[in-house]
């Protein structure tokens, strides 16, 4: 991409997406790149800006992640986040060293508000802390610019040679006045002008997919969902008939989907598409039969969709492009290089190695969930397909726990239909970010009548978050959880029992494999 970049280097933190999403929230493009990237590398990309992210390591420690002490001298600005901040530290002289007190959640900072970085934010602010290890003392051309009552440099500065550092997290919504923060450095310290907005973006992804293609034939891998229905807008937007969506129904989908989907992009759909819809529900229930391990099926999921298309393609003849709906948090938990990988996203680490496509173009590996929504919106798509919730790609079969079978497909697609219309019965629907029921792997006994039953457990989840990368439990009132569970034992076949998961992400993750 042309326009002006901030680039976030990852040392392990939690929290590397949420870092880039709110640099983007300051309409300048930033993305996330491995700790081990070379200065030549960073030098071709040319950024305004770097952002070191927090790990679990300690930066004294030979063997913790770490980069060439030569960054400091690019002459391009770096903001330290907790351990990027003790790395900074540590590199350029200072001393690291374990805390005597520890600090974690919401702590009182006390900042000098002439530096640059704090331009605006209140002396004394509310911060999110979570660290064991402290600067005892900064290199020696730095000063202090916060503390706290037992941490010394809770932020410092080297204002000639653009060098920020904070022990604590701006880019939490914990941090009150973090955006702030961020904010300054990318404008004031790195001099960025604020040219990443949507329109712009889609209208220069759309005549990149038009000059890419050219005459060429387009399959796009449409799933019915916000990210795959915005990838398969754009294309048509950008190649017209040349364009052809096949809809694959796995047999893993919510209930009735498939006819859900038909409906908008069918022949009868709004949009002008050439639309195949593709019934492999046997296909890949034989494909996943006996297979427990979640990586495993996410790859056999992923690996079936290819060839399905792959079919599809041959009949159609001659198609050059596959499209898929891959988004920036798919690209980073399915790993960053050597970077450990938290799931293989059925876009990214689900593929095969072979695919018989001449390129797969991925429009929106760019972009982040909420900007995605955003570009729909750009491209006209209507409000309740744009805010829609997110449905992983290998659907139901990472919502049953163990093996997947079509019995079990129809357990969890039942519940799941309760629990969604007892959400919006009571209103509940728009201020829930993502909810489901998962099909846990746990039976246990029960009274039903005056016979036991050994039946299934359903998992109830539902989640609030603003990006997606991290997430809260919501409260679901007491007695809408209680009307659930009472429709989901007496009207769904082989359950006994309903719990409610409370798991934010971090910790676990949204999904439950």
């Amino acid at each position: 991409m042309s326009q002006e970049k901030v680039i976030v280097l990852d040392f392990g933190g939690q929290y590397n997406q949420l870092i880039a999403r709110r640099v983007r929230e300051c309409n300048v493009y930033c993305e996330v790149h491995p700790h081990y990237i070379s200065l030549d590398e960073i030098k071709k990309m040319s950024p305004k800006g770097i952002i070191f992210t927090g790990g679990p390591n300690s930066a004294y420690l030979e063997d913790s992640p770490s980069c060439s002490r030569q960054i400091f001298e690019l002459g391009i600005p770096v903001l330290g986040i907790c351990y990027g901040s003790q790395l900074m530290a540590h590199l350029l002289g200072g001393a690291v060293k374990t805390a005597p007190t520890s600090e974690y959640g919401k702590t009182e900072v006390n900042i000098d508000a002439t530096s640059m970085l704090f331009d605006g934010v209140q002396a004394n602010t509310i911060c999110w802390m979570s660290h064991t290890d402290y600067i005892e003392t900064p290199p020696d051309d730095f000063r202090i610019i916060g503390h706290t009552t037992v941490c010394p440099v809770a932020a410092m500065e080297c204002p000639e040679r653009g060098l920020y550092a904070t022990q604590f997290h701006p880019e939490v919504m914990h941090t009150v006045e973090g955006q702030k923060m961020l904010s300054n450095f990318v404008y004031k310290i790195c001099g960025c002008n604020g040219d990443w907005k949507m329109d712009s973006f889609v209208e220069k992804t759309i005549a990149q997919i038009r000059q890419k293609v050219g005459d060429g034939k387009v399959l796009c891998a449409l799933s019915g969902g916000v990210d795959s229905s915005v990838a398969a807008v754009m294309l048509a937007r950008a190649v017209g008939k040349q364009l052809t969506c096949v809809f694959v129904d796995h047999g893993l989908l919510r209930k009735n989907e498939g006819s859900e989907v038909e409906e908008v992009f069918g022949p009868n759909g709004p949009y002008d598409l050439n639309f195949i819809h593709v019934n492999a529900q046997d296909r890949f229930y034989n494909k996943l039969k006996g297979i427990e391990e979640p990586e495993q099926k996410r790859k056999i999921i992923g690996e079936e969709f290819i060839r399905v298309f792959e079919e599809e393609a041959k009949k159609i003849g001659a198609v050059d492009y596959l499209v898929q709906g891959t988004i920036y948090p798919d690209v980073i938990e399915s790993g960053l290089g050597k970077s450990a990988t938290i799931k293989s996203h059925h876009n990214v680490g689900g593929l095969p190695d072979y695919v018989d496509f001449k390129e797969i173009i991925e429009p929106l590996r760019l972009l982040f969930k909420d900007e995605v929504r955003q570009a729909g919106r750009e491209l006209g798509i209507p409000e309740h397909l744009v805010s829609r919730q997110p449905f992983p790609g290998p659907g139901l079969g990472i919502r049953i726990i163990g093996e997947v079978t079509a019995e079990k497909v129809k357990i969890v697609q039942d519940a799941d239909a309760i629990y969604r219309e007892e959400i919006a019965k009571a209103g509940l629907s728009g201020t829930i970010s993502q909810y489901f029921a998962a099909l846990t792997n746990m039976r246990s006994v029960g009274v039903m009548g005056d016979l036991r039953t050994y039946d299934y457990a359903v998992a109830l989840r539902a989640v609030t978050t603003t990006d997606f990368m991290t997430a809260e439990c919501v409260e679901i009132p007491f007695e809408v959880l209680q009307r659930v569970m009472n429709r989901v034992v007496n009207e769904v076949k082989g359950v006994n029992r309903v719990v409610y998961d409370l798991t934010s992400k971090p910790p676990g993750t949204i999904e439950f494999e």
